[in-house]
């Protein structure tokens, strides 16, 4: 069963940390890329950051590089997002997201398995 689960949403003050965990699938875990995307409030959906199923290679928005860090945990299958230094304009629904490859292109979107999204909110 493809199964993607996220958690560690929640409401943080600007200059803040969160870290979200993406739980995969034993198939999912070990054959795709998996990353998150996130969507704010009247906005396209955006890739964050991404890694490689062999945890060896890494992408970072430049919009989050230096602040985010992208990691897994081969033991837990689980994949984690640590974000630092939040500010209000990192709000959004973040959503983990396998697939092979995995980009930014929005015509590819249909083609990813999705959790199911959790919310971070950055207040001023």
């Amino acid at each position: 069963q493809v199964q993607l689960v996220e958690s560690g949403g929640g409401l943080v003050q600007a200059r803040g940390s969160l870290r979200l965990s993406c739980a995969a699938s034993e198939g999912i875990f070990h054959s795709y890329s998996i990353g998150w995307f996130r969507q704010a409030p009247g906005k396209e959906r955006e890739l964050v950051a991404v890694i490689h199923w062999s945890g060896g290679v890494t992408y970072y928005a430049s919009s989050v590089k230096g602040r985010f860090t992208i990691s897994r945990d081969s033991a837990k299958k689980t994949v984690y997002l640590q974000m630092s230094s939040l500010q209000p304009e990192d709000t959004a629904v973040y959503y983990c997201a396998a697939g092979s490859p995995l980009v930014a292109d929005p015509s590819k979107l249909q083609d990813y398995f999705w959790g199911q999204g959790t919310q971070v909110t950055v207040s001023s």
